[in-house]
């Protein structure tokens, strides 16, 4: 700007104070160099401009750049750290849930073991009664024992035996029933497959005590 104010002093001047065809071709010159200067600041002046919206655009587009990166780095650390709540928050349910099934399956298992160990106890104090029952009833009731000769012979020493094969087996049934039997076949009233006369026979010399001792016997048998 300064080269074109300069100039065109010098073509004012040359216009007014100089005449001739040397002073016209003078001022066209000077005029021409001032065009020249005008068009040179003006590219000047456009190149600086285009360089400084370049540099701007560079500037925002770098910016936007970096934000955009910023706020991707930031999106996932919180991914991240979400992703990580939720592992923790799922490895106590688990963790939870497996401690709740190990402690119902003990409490399972000791109320299993405590039911078998009163079933086994059970079972031993009633095997333990039975035997002792039988330990009680057996030596005194030799009466029983010695009336039972005459019936082991067809049911056996252990009066398991079915007589003739006919018969139902005999040990083990209450002494009602066999002091019931018994004594109606005493008595001629009763006549089970066909054996009432052999029966009758067998029973017939005992007494309402033998027949009640035998009966206790075979009970216990």
């Amino acid at each position: 700007m300064k080269n074109l104010t300069l100039l065109s002093l010098v073509a004012a001047t040359l216009l007014f104070t100089a005449c001739g065809e040397k002073t016209k071709e003078a001022a066209t010159d000077a005029a021409n160099k001032v065009t020249e200067a005008v068009k040179s600041d003006t590219g000047s002046v456009l190149e600086a401009t285009k360089k400084a919206a370049t540099d701007a655009a560079a500037a925002a587009k770098e910016k936007a750049t970096e934000v955009a990166t910023a706020a991707k780095a930031e999106a996932d650390k919180m991914a991240a750290a979400a992703a990580e709540k939720a592992a923790e928050a799922k490895a106590a349910a688990e963790k939870k849930a497996t401690d709740a099934a190990q402690a119902l399956k003990e409490r399972a298992a000791a109320a299993t073991a405590a039911a078998s160990s009163a079933v086994a106890s059970a079972s031993e104090t009633v095997s333990e009664t039975v035997a002792s029952a039988k330990e009680v009833v057996a030596p005194d009731n030799a009466v029983g024992k010695a009336a039972f000769v005459k019936c082991a012979g067809c049911h056996g020493a252990d009066g398991k035996t079915k007589a003739l094969g006919k018969s139902a087996v005999i040990a083990g049934q209450s002494a009602a029933a066999l002091e019931t039997s018994i004594t109606e076949y005493k008595a001629g009233t009763r006549n089970v497959a066909g054996m009432g006369m052999l029966m009758k026979g067998q029973v017939s010399s005992m007494d309402e005590a033998t027949i009640k001792a035998v009966s206790e016997y075979i009970s216990g048998l």
